[in-house]
């Protein structure tokens, strides 16, 4: 018995990258200087910065569908590289056949190293390929430093195949921060490389 136990393989986990997020390098380089000196932080601690990124999509058309539910599921972590968790209803609602506990939506909350490295696939190579981009909107906070962006497809992520999507489907990404106005969250995103409206 317990040779078979020493038999088996334990698999190490794949070590994480040692170099940096190149948009946590440009946030440490080049932002923070900047607006310590723009609202005249006396210490770099006062600085904003990036908390977490939670990507949110919702499952209303496909809730009785377990198949379509695990498509999305395996699209969304492709996207964050994360696996996302199912958000349950936390009342029933006639109208939307809907019952306390069924499965509503997926969702994946990203800290440190996956949170950069998705702010960086979103700002450089996901917003650019939006059809008719001219820029996000700037007045998307919610006044506390936290801002929220939709999303109205999943084909703008290169990982996600145009052939094998079952369906379009749009998500919500919110960026939390530690600022605690929004004009410094707008200025920490404008210098991290978020597109505004001009």
């Amino acid at each position: 018995m317990a040779e078979k136990k020493n038999a088996k393989k334990v698999e190490a986990a794949p070590a994480a990258p040692s170099e940096p997020s190149r948009v946590r390098v440009q946030y440490e380089t080049e932002v923070v200087p900047y607006l310590m000196k723009k609202f005249g932080y006396t210490s770099i601690m006062q600085c904003p910065k990036l908390e977490k990124i939670v990507i949110n999509t919702g499952l209303g058309d496909i809730k009785d569908n377990q198949k379509s539910m695990q498509i999305v599921e395996k699209e969304l972590a492709q996207i964050t590289g994360q696996k996302p968790i199912y958000r349950k209803a936390t009342k029933s609602v006639a109208n939307f056949k809907l019952r306390e506990g069924m499965n509503v939506g997926l969702k994946v909350t990203l800290r440190g190293r996956r949170m950069y490295d998705f702010y960086d696939k979103l700002v450089s190579i996901a917003l650019p390929r939006v059809r008719d981009f001219r820029g996000v909107s700037d007045k998307a906070f919610d006044g506390r430093g936290n801002y929220a962006l939709g999303l109205k497809e999943q084909l703008i992520f290169p990982e996600i195949s145009y052939d094998q999507v079952e369906k379009i489907r749009g998500m919500d990404v919110v960026i939390v921060t530690t600022a605690r106005t929004d004009e410094e969250a707008r200025e920490l995103l404008k210098a991290l490389g978020m597109p505004f409206k001009k």
